[in-house]
């Protein structure tokens, strides 16, 4: 198949593409400026966000994948939750339907609803609204949070516990994670695109540990041969007065949307695995292989 990726250039894509050639399939990305790239990979130089930029790209495509999304908001730069997932997903939907490209795959995120306290997840609903309501042979994934070499989390832990072994942590810490591996993720993409059956369902993708928010700075500190940090515990509520101040500067770490998601926890159920026949590789043996001991 010859498969058109929006968002393969980022960490989950970096997987995706690395799947999707292993499998022999031919892959074309959507790039901001064409690049060197690894393997035999065509590049489509345009922006998800201008249709008129990217839709005759897909011509000729068997299928469409969105993996576009951002964590946080940076307006000034035209980085928004609506523009950057819902407009995205309605340009792809639409450059997709114009190019006869009829199988659609969309990344999402665990705990997505229309309910939900954030607009990381609000925005994501919409986006997924517009895939169930298109004509197209669509297939939404709802990963939780995904680890790999190239991470943002689990990095960033592990270069905080590198400088001190002092880890604050907002609220009880007892909040608890299911994190999977990058390649897992890829892995149920991938199947997704020669299994009929997987057309006009969603997937929330877990890993199989689940642990509290401390037991994964315990693990991470492990991993790096180091001792269990200090942890001490910021109150919930003056925590996010103050993230609701300093989120407006750029180089402040954290969001309240961010905050909310942590908190509220990232769990979800082990049916997927049956579904795409994946055993998700083990957190601790996963982030081993890149953080190691220093």
């Amino acid at each position: 198949m010859k498969i058109f990726i929006a968002g393969g250039t980022g960490f989950v894509g970096e997987h995706l593409v690395t799947e999707l050639l292993r499998s022999g399939h031919t892959v074309r990305l959507l790039v901001h400026s064409r690049r060197t790239l690894l393997g035999d990979i065509e590049q489509v130089a345009g922006d998800v966000t201008r249709l008129e930029s990217f839709a005759e790209g897909l011509a000729g495509c068997d299928a469409a994948i969105n993996l576009v999304g951002i964590i946080r908001e940076f307006p000034f730069r035209g980085m928004t939750f609506e523009r950057m997932h819902v407009t995205a997903t309605a340009n792809m939907l639409a450059a997709a339907a114009g190019s006869g490209t009829s199988r659609y795959l969309q990344m999402s995120a665990l705990g997505t609803r229309p309910d939900a306290v954030s607009g990381y997840h609000r925005s994501k609903w919409r986006a997924e609204e517009l895939v169930r309501a298109s004509a197209l042979a669509w297939t939404i994934f709802r990963p939780s949070l995904i680890f790999g070499p190239h991470d943002a989390f689990i990095n960033m832990l592990a270069v905080q516990l590198r400088l001190a072994p002092v880890m604050p942590v907002i609220g009880s810490g007892s909040y608890r994670l299911q994190p999977i591996h990058g390649d897992d993720v890829a892995r149920c993409f991938s199947r997704a695109l020669e299994m009929p059956e997987t057309i006009g369902q969603t997937y929330e993708l877990c890993g199989n540990d689940q642990l509290s928010y401390e037991a994964l700075l315990d693990m991470v500190a492990e991993t790096l041969g180091k001792p269990r940090p200090f942890k001490p515990h910021l109150p919930l509520g003056l925590m996010k007065l103050v993230i609701s101040v300093l989120q407006k500067f750029p180089p402040f770490p954290i969001t309240t949307d961010q905050l909310q998601m942590l908190v509220e926890e990232n769990i979800g159920g082990d049916e997927w695995q049956q579904a795409f026949g994946v055993q998700p590789r083990g957190l601790r043996e996963g982030i081993a292989e890149y953080l190691g001991r220093t």
